[in-house]
């Protein structure tokens, strides 16, 4: 059931990323230091999410972005070249563990579980067990894989070496994907709270956000920047197992900026699965931002059928078991297949030590589900310090008959609603410490 494992992440996009393009990767050579450095950031406070069966009110790490601690190195090596490293890990300062499940626990959508969305009949198997029996338990092990760092990954977030040269940077490790950065530049959110536009494609993950045995080229001159990817799949007998692609390009120009970006992965026997495009924009107006973003997510082969049968032959080998259990491993591949198209536009401006964005999203769900979300919502930061602000939120989540999203935050991901088609909204204070 591995083509879940994407659920294993939520979308908070770690602001050095693009520091570290900005100065550490691309920086002059004259300004360059051998160091190494401690960072991080510190996100908690009062978070209440309404439409779940779950506790309500929680105190929450990573409401705004996830908290993380790292180390990030750089070495000037004369000419132009320097080496650099970052090692990330996540923590949840509210429990101080490296992982976290959403609210929801192992609940999966309805629909996952509705024998008639699936195509699955109503058949007595033992006394007491019937196929919605099997397709309940099969849901219950789909959901325990849902969550943040469930492995319990020291440096989960990143972990990265690189070598800049005058022609640009090669960096090898676990990185964000040139996909995912899109939502960094062009969400005016930029990823953080339950307001960015990624919140609304989550279950099944609608893109990438970081991987692992990942290869890759970045460049920025001059307002240009581009990243090209390749990430292992080193599964299996074939270099296409698991294999991933991704390359992104945006200029930033005087008072705009332009971008796309386009990711693809292979499952785990070699099958073209999930493959994004991207293509956002943005513009000083008047005293802010406004920025916007299109994306298209597509999946015709998740891989997650051959799991589920593989699983339920091994729990029940009698031959007799095999054509149902094709059966229902067949339906769960259908049913997380995805073609979807997400818009977001939002604006945000500046006042002072204050800061306003405003925002709507909308999912566009085209598979049999129809699960169509949209939300929207307001976001006020007030910065205390340079390194220290506190953060309201208000967000709002429309789910449509078959949609069940629930509101969650830059650190970690909100689960689903208590029943299919209910909304929710999340009213949020925060206080992040950065250092």
């Amino acid at each position: 059931m591995a083509r879940f494992e994407n659920l294993q992440e939520t979308f908070p996009m770690n602001k050095t990323l693009i520091a570290l393009a900005a100065t550490s990767v691309f920086a002059a050579s004259a300004q360059a230091q051998n160091s190494v450095t401690l960072y991080g950031s510190v996100d908690a406070g009062i978070n209440y999410v309404s439409g779940q069966d779950a506790a309500k009110t929680r105190l929450a790490s990573g409401i705004m972005e996830g908290s993380r601690w790292g180390f990030k190195g750089n070495e000037d090596l004369g000419g132009g070249y320097r080496a650099l490293f970052v090692l990330e890990s996540r923590f949840e300062a509210d429990t101080g563990a490296i992982s976290n499940r959403a609210a929801s626990g192992i609940q999966v959508p309805d629909r996952f579980l509705d024998l008639q969305f699936l195509g699955v009949p109503l058949i007595p198997l033992a006394p007491g067990v019937t196929t919605q029996t099997v397709v309940n338990q099969v849901g219950a092990q789909l959901g325990s894989q849902i969550g943040v760092n469930l492995t319990n990954n020291v440096f989960d977030r990143q972990a990265f070496v690189g070598l800049v040269t005058p022609v640009g940077a090669v960096l090898a490790g676990r990185q964000y994907t040139p996909a995912y950065e899109m939502f960094y530049v062009f969400d005016s959110m930029q990823t953080d709270s339950s307001l960015s536009a990624a919140q609304i494609a989550t279950l099944p993950a609608a893109v990438d956000i970081r991987k692992s045995n990942a290869l890759a080229y970045r460049l920025q001159k001059d307002g240009f920047t581009a990243t090209l990817m390749y990430a292992f799949g080193e599964t299996g007998d074939s270099t296409s197992n698991n294999r991933y692609m991704s390359a992104n390009a945006y200029y930033k120009g005087n008072g705009f900026a332009v971008g796309a970006a386009y990711g693809t992965n292979n499952n785990a026997v070699g099958d073209k699965a999930l493959t994004d495009v991207l293509l956002g924009a943005s513009v000083d107006l008047g005293p802010g931002k406004l920025s916007t973003l299109y994306a298209t997510f597509k999946d015709d082969n998740p891989g997650v059928g051959a799991d589920v049968t593989a699983g339920l032959i091994a729990q029940n080998p009698s031959p007799a078991f095999a054509p149902l259990a094709t059966l229902i491993g067949n339906a769960f591949e259908r049913a997380l297949r995805q073609d979807s198209r997400l818009f977001h536009v939002g604006y945000r401006f500046n006042f002072g030590p204050s800061t306003v964005t405003v925002a709507y999203n909308h999912y566009d769900d085209r598979t049999i589900a129809d699960a169509d979300v949209q939300s929207y919502g307001a976001v006020y930061t007030y910065a205390l310090s340079k390194r220290t602000d506190v953060n309201f939120v208000l967000t709002r989540f429309d789910n449509d008959d078959n949609a069940q999203a629930a509101p969650g935050g830059g650190g970690f991901f909100g689960g689903v609603t208590s029943e299919a088609g209910k909304g929710a909204h999340n009213i949020a204070l925060a206080l992040r410490h950065r250092f």
